[in-house]
């Protein structure tokens, strides 16, 4: 019986069983409950609306269904169950008094949602029984789901793992962003290069989201302003578009962990106004008719487009502003819907700028207070201030935004007016401040001078905001001694350090689930909430039983991964071996050409003594590079050309394989962190702001190789430098280095000839010596990151890893010890520390109540 004949079985007998407990009862009614198949979890209830659901919302029944078809079924079966909490918990928010966090990102990496909510929902496991009772296998149908490609890596991944903790910590919570129609591209390796594909995430639906036509707002792009005077001389302006575009909501639910909070995410589709031009398409203009219906809709069409043309800069621009508008303009609706007043805008909503993508929200939320709400130029500004706070996440100057001042212009006319008049009365207080210091008032500024004028973002949230803070503690330091130096000297009391986290719900529960049951089976579940009592752990890490346990549950899941790449690649690796891994977006600083180098000064030793006893590894590579960054997609190449020498070599005999593994993305990520043995967190001191995936690693159970940088200085603080690999220069170090004068043939005549030299000949590269010149030179003659100077200590460090991971029982212990002492790196903990220091909010328990009584809603 195939698993469609069993699912018509099966839906036969749910069919059945419905019609006897419906229409049969026994005589005492008073004792029989026939549940909701909209909320009831009996496994009856769950299978019967499974079947509803594929018939009566897709038309489909098992004959001609597929399986993705039964995917969106279980889909809206699980959706259903999160309803209630959803419109509970909006309704909550409406009839309270209660502040609500607004979070403003433009990137949300959310991962796939089913399994995540199974979770959250406290009903995997029954599920599973459910679907696997129709004949489905519930992990089949969890892999149908297209990732949301709504983020470009960590910035939109904490930003999901931030509204995962809002709901679980109960804290009333919004999330803004943009519903881009293809997310982040989908990645191939074709003869070793990155090609990109587009990612079509929502070509068969989106099951978890509910669209709201009746929650648009309109968006002003281009054109000119006009100044008047009224009759009771008031000075106001008019801004004259060129361009209005329509922003349509989409909500998600985000659903807390074991609690009724269901927070929504809102997500802004752009449209036009009219989507059709009759006028135009009566006298011919055929492509004039639709003409404005495409340049809308182009705006939310695509997750950060190239912008080294002025095209992409020019819609990247657009994009965000889209984004903002339309959510400032919701948010003040709903606080006037609340009972109040635009003076107080500040008491109903704090906003969280999630970098300087929606920094032009300062701007916009003046604009609207100013032109739209009639308010005078202080009443705004302190609403403004009061609401507005500053998460940086960059240390390198070439990543705070900045905008050209007569592309701006064209865009934004108003806010180029508005953002001139805060400028001109922030100097004017820089000045009272600083009296006679150009220099200062030339730092500080919001406009940038030179041949080409930009606005600094990072400038404009910063003057606009009230708190700022940085994602770690190495980070927040630097930001205040380097790029934000000035604006710590003038308002030091804005500033404060929140370090990053990652939800366990996701990192450990969903992706690990083996290490789950075995951490659960000896301190309990509570950890899953409270990520302290993961501590508890520490005293089994001296049982060895235990420890052998541990080790076994790793062997398990790295099996699974080397049969997923085996299938995927051909490529057989050794699960015994090694797993060195390092994931994570392509770019120099992050420095995965130095993990490289170790390759190919493992692959030389044995070269030279073929019968050198080593420790096999499994090096595995993720990432994706900028579509437009071509050194980055030059590393790809080298990864991947060094990797088809090394595993195809008989003098290697399996004991190093290298592997990259396509597409990297968190549906993959949540494959590959549970198996890992090394973490590799190799980026130069003092350019990661902070990192998640050093987090995740840790939390399960790989240990890291690392650099002082980012948040490796805390978990390294944490988890003990006995358990922590490092080396490499200090932030400190690097910069006197630098100061000094830094000369990269020092290094290369030391001890990378050898290595490099093999790059530049061919030896890699079918003997094309041109292929990898690019990247050779900008090491030779530049090496902006220091890779040569930590080249040395990095090998010597990698040695250490070696002879650590002879001592299996040793390292059991250390990987036990890392996972019971990484506490602090739940996202619910960064979450409390907002709550407490920045936004001023409380948790705000839900309670289930019907919001139809005796089945009846009223409808006004």
């Amino acid at each position: 019986m195939n698993i469609f004949d069993n699912f018509m079985k099966k839906t036969t007998e749910i069919t059945d069983d419905k019609k006897t407990s419906n229409n049969s009862l026994p005589p005492n009614n008073n004792n029989v409950t026939v549940e909701d198949d909209r909320t009831g979890l009996s496994i009856p209830t769950l299978k019967r609306a499974i079947a509803d659901n594929l018939f009566y919302i897709q038309g489909k029944f098992p004959t001609i269904a597929t399986e993705n078809d039964y995917y969106m079924a279980l889909a809206y079966t699980i959706r259903d169950r999160m309803l209630q909490r959803w419109a509970v918990t909006v309704d909550s928010y409406l009839q309270s008094k209660t502040r609500v966090v607004s979070y403003l990102s433009a990137e949300y990496l959310l991962g796939p949602h089913l399994g995540n909510n199974l979770i959250n929902l406290g009903i995997y496991d029954r599920v599973k029984q459910a679907v696997e009772e129709l004949g489905l296998d519930l992990e089949h149908l969890i892999a149908q789901e297209e990732e949301p490609g709504l983020g470009n890596g960590g910035l939109g991944r904490l930003a999901a793992c931030y509204m995962d903790s809002l709901a679980t910590l109960e804290i009333p919570a919004i999330g803004y962003g943009i519903r881009y129609e293809f997310g982040i591209f989908d990645q191939e390796i074709r003869d070793g290069w990155q090609v990109e594909i587009t990612d079509q995430w929502l070509r068969y639906g989106n099951p978890w989201e509910i669209r709201r036509p009746e929650v648009t707002y309109e968006v002003k792009l281009g054109g000119h302003v006009e100044h008047y005077t009224d009759s009771h001389g008031h000075y106001g302006s008019n801004w004259v578009p060129d361009l209005v575009v329509k922003g349509v909501a989409y909500d998600t639910p985000i659903l807390g962990y074991q609690v009724n909070t269901a927070n929504t995410l809102r997500l802004w589709k752009s449209e036009a106004p009219e989507s059709f031009d009759f006028q135009a398409f009566n006298v011919g203009n055929y492509y004039g008719a639709v003409n404005e219906k495409v340049i809308c809709e182009n705006i939310s069409k695509i997750l950060y487009p190239n912008d080294e043309q002025i095209q992409g800069k020019e819609l990247r621009l657009r994009q965000q502003y889209f984004f903002v508008s339309c959510s400032l303009q919701d948010m003040i609706a709903l606080h006037l819907r609340r009972g109040g007043k635009v003076e107080n805008f500040y008491e109903t909503f704090v906003v969280q700028l999630n970098d300087t993508h929606p920094a032009i929200s300062v701007a916009e939320l003046m604009r609207l207070l100013l032109d739209e709400h009639e308010l005078d130029w202080e009443t705004a500004w302190d609403v403004t201030t009061r609401t507005f706070a500053y998460t940086n996440h960059t240390l390198l100057p070439e990543a705070l935004e900045k905008w050209n001042l007569d592309l701006f212009a064209s865009i934004l006319p108003r806010h180029l007016e508005i953002i001139y008049e805060i400028n001109r009365r922030f100097l004017d207080e820089v000045a009272i401040r600083f009296p006679g210091d150009e220099g200062k008032l030339w730092s500080l500024s919001l406009i940038e001078e030179g041949e080409e004028k930009s606005i600094r973002m990072a400038h404009l949230a910063c003057v606009g905001s009230f708190a700022i803070n940085g994602v770690a503690q190495l980070h927040s330091e630097l930001l205040k001694e380097t790029v934000l130096r000035d604006w710590y000297e003038l308002y030091p009391e804005k500033f404060s350090n929140k370090t990053n986290g990652v939800t366990p719900r996701r990192w450990m529960v969903l992706s690990n689930p083996r290490l789950t049951e075995l951490i659960t089976s000896k301190i309990g579940d509570g950890w899953i909430k409270n990520l302290e009592e993961l501590k508890g752990l520490e005293k089994f890490a001296d049982d060895g039983a235990f420890r052998k346990q541990w080790m076994d549950v790793k062997l398990a899941v790295k099996k699974d991964l080397a049969s997923q790449i085996e299938q995927q690649q051909g490529i057989k690796i050794n699960p015994e071996s090694l797993f060195d891994v390092q994931v994570k977006r392509i770019h120099e600083y992050k420095r995965q050409h130095l993990n490289v180098l170790h390759i190919i000064t493992l692959y030389n030793r044995l070269k030279q003594h073929p019968d050198l006893d080593i420790v096999p590894r499994t090096f595995i590579f993720g990432g994706k590079a900028a579509p437009s960054y071509h050194v980055a997609k030059l590393m790809i190449k080298l990864i991947t050309s060094v990797a088809e020498v090394v595993n195809h070599d008989p003098d290697v005999r399996d004991r190093i394989k290298v592997v990259f593994m396509p597409d990297y993305n968190v549906t993959n990520s949540q494959k590959i962190y549970p198996a890992a043995d090394l973490s590799e967190q190799i980026s130069l001191a003092g350019k990661e702001a902070s990192g998640t995936g050093n987090m995740k690693f840790s939390l399960n159970g790989a240990l890291t190789i690392g650099t002082l940088d980012g948040a490796n200085v805390e978990i390294r603080e944490c988890v003990g430098e006995e358990n922590f690999f490092l080396f490499g220069l200090t932030a400190q170090e690097v910069e006197q280095l630098k100061s000094s004068g830094y000369n990269p043939w020092d290094y290369y005549h030391d001890s990378l000839k050898q290595a490099m030299d093999q790059i530049s000949s061919g030896f890699f590269s079918h003997r094309d010596g041109s292929l990898f010149q690019r990247l050779v030179n900008s090491l030779l003659y530049d090496d902006r990151y220091l890779l040569f100077a930590d080249y040395h200590s990095y090998i010597e460090c990698q040695d250490r890893v070696a002879e650590a991971y002879r001592d299996k029982d040793k390292w059991a212990k250390m990987s036990i010890l890392n996972v019971a002492r990484m506490g602090k790196f739940s996202s619910d903990r960064s979450i409390k520390e907002y709550c407490e220091d920045i936004w001023k909010v409380k948790p705000v328990p839900v309670e289930l109540y019907d919001l139809c009584p005796d089945g009846e809603c009223k409808l006004v």
